[in-house]
């Protein structure tokens, strides 16, 4: 019989024992709750800021850095691997990979490449957004009035509200009156 048992960090593990590791049914891992069924590079492919390219060379890195294979469940991992895997995800950069796949190239305060994830990403945004905003450039009035940012046509697209259709007015004859409508 399957037991569940909480541990101490409030995940729920399951009794069943596969190769030796007991599996955990919801792992933590930066910020987010991922399915520990999930193979380790599509579990953190599911944490924001992490896409699937990311995902696919931080699994090359757990493989030939950290002895980490990527298409084992995330839930068998033990607490050293989880260590080593939140590591990578907080900075990658020390791990190899390399500064174009980052997300903030020279940060706007500390000058450094990095990569956030999670709620640290959302906050970054806002910030970046505010900080324009503040500063009166193009793209802070842009946002500042619900506009587009990046250059794209608005005549058609980006509309917001009550949408209304197109009516025509039915054609007349210049000197003619309206039909009344007959009504029974």
């Amino acid at each position: 019989m399957s037991e569940e048992k909480n541990t101490q960090s409030g995940e729920k593990q399951h009794g069943k024992k596969e190769g030796g590791a007991r599996l955990t049914s919801v792992i933590r891992i930066a910020g987010k709750d991922v399915n520990g069924s999930l193979s380790v590079e599509r579990a953190i492919d599911s944490v924001k800021g992490i896409g699937r390219d990311m995902a696919r060379a931080m699994s090359h890195v757990m493989e030939t850095k950290l002895n980490i294979d990527p298409s084992v469940e995330i839930g068998s991992l033990d607490e050293q691997e989880m260590a080593k895997l939140e590591g990578l995800i907080k900075d990658p950069a020390k791990y190899g990979i390399p500064k174009f796949m980052l997300n903030r190239n020279k940060d706007f305060e500390t000058g450094k490449d990095l990569h956030v994830v999670g709620n640290d990403l959302i906050f970054a945004n806002r910030q970046d957004i505010s900080r324009d905003v503040t500063l009166r450039t193009w793209r802070g009035v842009r946002h500042q009035y619900g506009q587009k940012v990046r250059g794209q046509h608005t005549r058609s697209t980006g509309r917001t509200g009550a949408t209304m259709g197109v009516t025509k007015k039915a054609l007349q004859k210049p000197g003619a009156a309206a039909k009344p409508s007959d009504k029974k």
